[in-house]
């Protein structure tokens, strides 16, 4: 995964006023932690930061201070409505360094003929990996499946130097027959029984 190159400015003011002039301003206030270091106070252009969110565990490289930080996303905060950036915690790291995250899942292929639903028990798959080779997806393969078949979380290949960090036998997708709908005059008889 390649490295996002952001420009950041370290923070002195705090508290809600100091954030809401921060955000008036197009940044995004954040805090960097990890190491047992003291957590560093940063704003991010919000329009930057929001494009480096994008990819998923980003690896982005904060420069501030005339120094760099190599940090991924940890806590990221929207605005309920709007979804606009409020804040976001940066995890440091670095070469080497194995970190605990999610990556999307990605599916792929057809189930079997017939009137099945494919259902996420997982959206996302907790593994470990080496921070500056997260895997931006782990794609998986549901071709020919049909109604009860699971997918578990070690079916899944993880690319080299990831582990997981959930059960082996933690089910990531299944597949259940659909359910047939019975006909709505029949289900208002079934109603007006039911009240008689």
């Amino acid at each position: 995964m390649a490295e996002i190159k952001l420009a950041a400015e370290a923070r002195t003011d705090f508290g809600k006023g100091a954030a809401r002039r921060a955000r008036r301003e197009g940044r995004v206030p954040g805090v960097i932690y990890g190491h047992g270091a003291e957590p560093k106070h940063v704003t991010v252009d919000s329009h930057a930061l929001m494009m480096a969110l994008k990819t998923s565990n980003a690896l982005i490289r904060l420069e501030f201070d005339g120094k760099n930080e190599l940090v991924i996303p940890k806590d990221v905060q929207r605005e309920a409505i709007r979804r606009f950036l409020v804040h976001v915690d940066f995890l440091a790291v670095k070469k080497g360094e194995k970190v605990a995250v999610e990556v999307p899942i990605h599916v792929e292929g057809d189930l079997a003929p017939g009137q099945h639903i494919l259902e996420h028990s997982l959206n996302a798959l907790p593994i470990e990996a080496e921070a500056t080779h997260i895997p931006e997806s782990v794609t998986v393969s549901v071709e020919g499946l049909a109604a009860g078949a699971s997918v578990l979380a070690k079916d899944i290949v993880l690319p080299k130097g990831s582990s997981l960090t959930v059960e082996d036998d933690a089910v990531v997708l299944q597949v259940v027959a659909a359910q047939a709908e019975a006909p709505a005059e029949e289900a208002a008889e079934g109603e007006e029984g039911a009240e008689g």
